[in-house]
This record gives C-alpha cells, sequence and structure tokens, in this order.
C-alpha cells in the first residue's frame, strides 16, 4: 500500500479506482507551496490538474516520491525533465478532453455565427433585438483548421456534417492523410485567404506563440471569422482586436487566453466576440475520464507495470549503450522537422558504427518524438509516437551500417533533400552531444538551444550578411561555424544565438541574395 496525495479536485470514480487498488488516498485541497512540500513526505504518488506546481524544488523534498499524474493533457505545470533526473514517473491523462474540447470547439462557432451570447444578454435585460443579431449560415461556408491532430480531426468531422468545405494546414501531416479525411491541405496564407472561419488547434510552443498576429490577420478573407479553443498566445489578442475594430476580422469566439485566468481585455468590449473561460475540458465526461484515466496510470505506476501514458518512459527499455543516444537522436528529429518545414516523409534514419549492433528500436521512437514534438496539440511520448505517425502518414525505414570511419557511433538522418548527422564525444558524464554533417555538408558543432541554419552561396560577404541580419535583430551571436559542400558550390553556417531567431529575421536573410535557405532548429526537449 502506497500514500497517493491529491492535491486537486478528482472525479470521485478515480479516487474510489485508486482506493480500491488498496493505496491510501490523502486528498488535500488549496495547498500552498510549504503546504505541498510538507504533505508530500512520504507520499509515493502526487496527482494533480493544472493549478499545483511540481518544481524542481518540489521534486526534490520529495525522495519517496515515485509518479506525478496529471489528469488532463498538459504538463506546463510539471518539470517532466527535473523528474526525469529524479527518477519520477510522469503521467497524464491525453484521451480524456479531446471530445469535449472538439465539442466546444463547435459551439463557440455556431454561437459566433448566430450570435447566440449577444441576443440572449439582450433578450434577458428587456431588448427585443431580432434584427440586430442576424448570423450567417455554416453551410457553404469554407472551415479552416489550423493544426490537424486528434482535436481538430474531429472538429472538422463534425464541420462536415453541416455542409462545410474544410481546408486545413499542418506541416506534420501528409497529403494522403488529409484526403482520406476529405480535407485540403494548403499553405497558411491560402488557408487564411480562402477561409470564411478559422478555428485554431495548435500547441503553444516557440514556432506558434503570436503565429497568428498583425501580419497573418491582414492577409486573411474579409470577415474571416477565428475561434481559438487550443492555447492562449498562438493568437494575438491584441492584434485580433485591431483587426476586428478595423473591419478585417468579422468576428472572434475564444475559450483561451495568453494569460490566465484572464478578466479584463479589449476583446470584451467589442459585439463581434464570444469568449468563455476555458471551458474546453469542462464536461462531466471530459471529467470522470481524467480521473479514471489518470488513476488507472498512477495505479500500474506504482505496481511497476507497464504503463500507457508515461510521457517519460524511455529509459526503461534502452541498453547502457542506446541510452546516452536517446536525447541526441530526439534532437535530431526536431531537427529535420525544421530543416523539411513539416513532416518528413519518408525518413531514413541510419544507425552506425557500435550502434549497429545494439536494438535501436527505442531511439526509432525517440526520433518520432521528436519530429512531432513541436507540432502536436497534445504531449507526444515514446508510446504515443508510433500512433501520431500512422495518423499522419510518416513512414521510417531504419538501416545500421557497422562501418563508421570517423566516429564510434553516429546517427544520420535523412529526408528528401535533407540530411543531419549527430554523435556523441567524451566518456561518461563528459559526453556531449554534436552535430557533424547538414544537408550533406560537413560540421562540427555542439547541439545548443537555438541553433541557426544557413545554405549559401559559396563566395565572399555571405557572413557578413547574416551577422547583420542577426545583430540588427538585437540577438548575440554566440558560436559560429562554416563547412563546404563536397560536390557543390555552396557553403552552409550554422550560427548559435541567445534566443531564437524571429521568423522576420529568417524571411529576410531567405530573401537576401545568395542565401539558399535559412532554418531555425529549436533543439529544446522534455
Amino acid at each position: 500500500m502506497a500514500r497517493i496525495l491529491v492535491t486537486e479536485k478528482l472525479a470521485q470514480k478515480g479516487l474510489d479506482q485508486m482506493a480500491a487498488a488498496g493505496h491510501e488516498v490523502d486528498v488535500r485541497l488549496g495547498l500552498d507551496s510549504d503546504g505541498l512540500k510538507e504533505a508530500l513526505e512520504g507520499a509515493a504518488a502526487l496527482v494533480i490538474r493544472s493549478a499545483t506546481k511540481v518544481t524542481a524544488e518540489v521534486l526534490a523534498g520529495a525522495p519517496d516520491l515515485m509518479v506525478v499524474g496529471r489528469a488532463g493533457v498538459g504538463l506546463d505545470n510539471v518539470d517532466v525533465p527535473a523528474a526525469t533526473a529524479r527518477g519520477v514517473m510522469v503521467v497524464n491523462a491525453p484521451e480524456s478532453n479531446i471530445l469535449s474540447a472538439a465539442e466546444h470547439a463547435m459551439a463557440l462557432l455556431l454561437s459566433m455565427a448566430r450570435n447566440v451570447p449577444q441576443a440572449h444578454a439582450a433578450l434577458v435585460a428587456g431588448r427585443w433585438e431580432r434584427s440586430k443579431w442576424e448570423g450567417i449560415e455554416l453551410s457553404g461556408k469554407t472551415l479552416g483548421i489550423l493544426g490537424l491532430g486528434r482535436i481538430g480531426t474531429l472538429v472538422a468531422q463534425r464541420a462536415h456534417a453541416f455542409g462545410m468545405a474544410i481546408l486545413a494546414h499542418d506541416p506534420y501531416v501528409s497529403a494522403e492523410r488529409a484526403r482520406v479525411l476529405g480535407i485540403e491541405l494548403v499553405e497558411l496564407d491560402e488557408l487564411m485567404a480562402r477561409s470564411d472561419f478559422l478555428t485554431i488547434h495548435l500547441p503553444k510552443t516557440a514556432e506558434t506563440a503570436g503565429l497568428v498576429g498583425k501580419e497573418l490577420l491582414e492577409r486573411a478573407k474579409p470577415g474571416i471569422r477565428i475561434v481559438n479553443a487550443a492555447r492562449g498566445g498562438v493568437l494575438d489578442e491584441e492584434a485580433l482586436s485591431n483587426a476586428i475594430s478595423g473591419g478585417i476580422v468579422g468576428g472572434a469566439a475564444l475559450d483561451v487566453f495568453s494569460s490566465e485566468p484572464c478578466t479584463d481585455s479589449p476583446l470584451f468590449a467589442l459585439p463581434q466576440v464570444v469568449v468563455t473561460p476555458h471551458l474546453g475540458a469542462s464536461t462531466a465526461e471530459a471529467q470522470d475520464k481524467a480521473g479514471e484515466q489518470i488513476a488507472e496510470q498512477v495505479v500500474l505506476a506504482l505496481a511497476g507495470d507497464f504503463v500507457p501514458y508515461a510521457v517519460n518512459l524511455a529509459a526503461r527499455g534502452a541498453s547502457e549503450a542506446v541510452r546516452p543516444y536517446l536525447g541526441l537522436t530526439e534532437r535530431l528529429g526536431r531537427s529535420i522537422a525544421a530543416l523539411c518545414e513539416g513532416l518528413p516523409s519518408p525518413v531514413e534514419v541510419t544507425y552506425a558504427g557500435a550502434l549497429a549492433g545494439e536494438d535501436t528500436a527505442i531511439l526509432t521512437l525517440a526520433l518520432l518524438k521528436g519530429i512531432f514534438g513541436a507540432g502536436s496539440e497534445e504531449p507526444v511520448t515514446y508510446v504515443n509516437a508510433p500512433r501520431l505517425a500512422e495518423e499522419r502518414g510518416l513512414e521510417v525505414v531504419s538501416a545500421t551500417n557497422t562501418t563508421s570511419t570517423d566516429f564510434v557511433s553516429l546517427i544520420t538522418v535523412a529526408s528528401g533533400a535533407h540530411s543531419i548527422a549527430g554523435t556523441l564525444t567524451g566518456r561518461g558524464r563528459l559526453e556531449a552531444e554534436r552535430i557533424v554533417m547538414i544537408d550533406d555538408h560537413s560540421v562540427d558543432v555542439p547541439v545548443a538551444e537555438n541553433l541557426l541554419v544557413v545554405r549559401n552561396d559559396d563566395r565572399p560577404g555571405m557572413v557578413g550578411v547574416v551577422g547583420t541580419a542577426i545583430g540588427e535583430a538585437g540577438l548575440s551571436i554566440l558560436s559560429m561555424a562554416v563547412g563546404q559542400s563536397p560536390v557543390a558550390d555552396t557553403a552552409l553556417m550554422v550560427l548559435t544565438t541567445d534566443r531564437p531567431v524571429p521568423s522576420e529575421v529568417l524571411s529576410r536573410l531567405r530573401a537576401s541574395e545568395g542565401i539558399l535557405s535559412a532554418h531555425r532548429l529549436l533543439t529544446d526537449i522534455d
């Protein structure tokens, strides 16, 4: 029997399920930081929702903790790397609220199209304003879906039933997968230009933060109506308010905000706007599912059994020789997706040298985890990565090569015109991840948080072009490496910067004479 600390409201079915497994369920709501640390003494499991912050400091003060369970999808309030370092399993309930979230997006879509909240408020205030709140039909209109993950797909299925034409932009979904769903995949600008309604279903990442902002809204179809029931911060709320006031956007419906709780916003004063206080997962069914699902995961973890929704399960399935390469392989996955600007299908991964004699299946899972890590609305794990690959039409072919001329082991990932290779140098705790090839150009750079890769004509002055653009953006260059192509008159620059390179800098570089390509590699992983 173990003590399970529950710090936020959980469905009774979940509490009963953990108690029925023979555990002591200790429910303590409303704990502050000090109270949480005290309550964790002797606890083997911690079950939370979104309010409890599980920091590295909290974890350090809980030596008996075996598992942290988040009754929901997001893990923003859990320091997963710190938990992994301490051997604490982190689990979530990724399937608990997807149906509720999709239905709420549809509810917002309909409410906005027919002005339901505004008409209700007027009527209960004693005003019969039948002509003022004339709406529009969904039938025959075009719905643009930004992010075609599980929730976006459910929304598409429901919108089809209303007679809507469906467009989508998601660089991590294959055209064949979209075709099967009856959806036309388009580029982002085309999505904005053709959509009567836009619904957002993206995670908030360094790449998506502020994605739907002033510039994109100005390129939208006049009168477009926008729904965001995904993550706050993907949609620039100030830019949206200005676009509505300026007549560019016809209306909006928001369930999430860049800062929550949000009780004051310029959007609230606009009659074309419908808002709800993050109700996407607030259904009785979703709460029951979350409680039951997380209880099941925690019980399995405490019993030492396989845990389907563990987000940091990797090391358990890796040999001593393979385990050090997990992080590198995941970062190579993120990098190849960035170089390909989306789904890099098919992908070829080659394990050369000493790794060729090992079971590298879990490294291939790490590769998938990296590829989807920046583009999925749900946390990507070693368990669900294969399902995501199947759903989105990603083919991965792995091979081994016992020969590695310059390195003990080398991992090479290729897709189409792009490729990247990495290795580990040093021994034991001194091992360091290094990138040694990008797009057939030999380089030798340490893996860093923010990498900028620029391929250019091999002629004088190109370093100055890149350096000027970076400097004028207020960024500092921490390091730079240059590699030449063995078969063409091109060169490759790899720069490390103190902050992610803004999208406008990438656009400027790509438009510069002599610059063939520019890509931002964000190699942070959980």
